[in-house]
């Protein structure tokens, strides 16, 4: 019979939610964190019992709370907050009385309607400028590099900042809208340089180089600041 798993794991400074999963793709039982959520996720191949994966989060419960103390806290999207437009932190300010969603005026984000519509017109305005902002750059970069037009997705993912498929698609996540310019540079042009090279290899990076002047800055950027923009909730 199949245990039980627990939903939350009892750690010095609280209880952390679990997120437990299947995959056929999986060789063995892992942990990650999920910055998004702030849980864990218990990740166990089809055919591995159950008592694997809650063994294998006991044994490093000390690791999945180190690693959850270390997370940047959360940023809630309420009126007043400050929310980081191309890197630079732009207070939202309510504005009932006024028609027309949302926009930026005089250093402000400007959001109408009630103010239980706030968050979801500021997410909505947050994933437009995305899409309009990296488009931009992920055609510039393909012209520079005489490839293929992508076309181009916006999602919000947990993990990646950005894909390529075979099929010329290219996905950016809507939270690099909240990075400085240079970051979102250099993430249109790792995944426009896909285009050519389906892979790490020597030449994509060559190619990378030539699409972009910010790949340390920006990769060290992502590495160090990119985790606060998955806890903008």
């Amino acid at each position: 019979m199949p245990i039980k798993l627990p939903e939350s794991l009892d750690l010095p400074g609280g209880s952390a939610p679990i997120e437990w999963r299947r995959s056929a793709r999986a060789r063995r039982v892992s942990l990650r964190i999920d910055p998004r959520a702030g849980s864990v996720v218990v990740t166990m191949p089809m055919r591995t019992g159950q008592a694997a994966g809650l063994t294998l989060l006991r044994e490093h419960a000390g690791w999945v709370a180190d690693r959850l103390a270390a997370l940047p806290p959360r940023l809630v999207i309420e009126n007043g907050a400050l929310v980081p437009i191309h890197g630079i932190p732009t207070p939202i300010r309510h504005c009932p009385h006024l028609r027309g969603g949302a926009w930026l005026e005089g250093g402000e984000l400007l959001v109408t309607g009630g103010i239980e519509h706030l968050p979801r017109r500021v997410r909505d305005f947050l994933r437009a400028e995305a899409a309009r902002a990296l488009t931009r750059l992920a055609f510039d970069k393909a012209a520079a590099g005489d490839l293929r037009m992508p076309r181009i997705t916006i999602k919000d993912t947990r993990s990646r900042w950005g894909s390529c498929a075979a099929d010329g698609c290219v996905m950016f996540s809507w939270r690099l809208v909240m990075a400085p310019a240079f970051v979102q540079d250099y993430v249109a042009a790792h995944e426009v340089a896909h285009l050519r090279h389906m892979n790490h290899g020597p030449r994509f990076w060559a190619l990378v180089g030539t699409l972009t002047a910010h790949q340390d800055a920006a990769m060290a950027w992502l590495k160090e600041t990119g985790p606060s923009l998955l806890r903008v909730v």
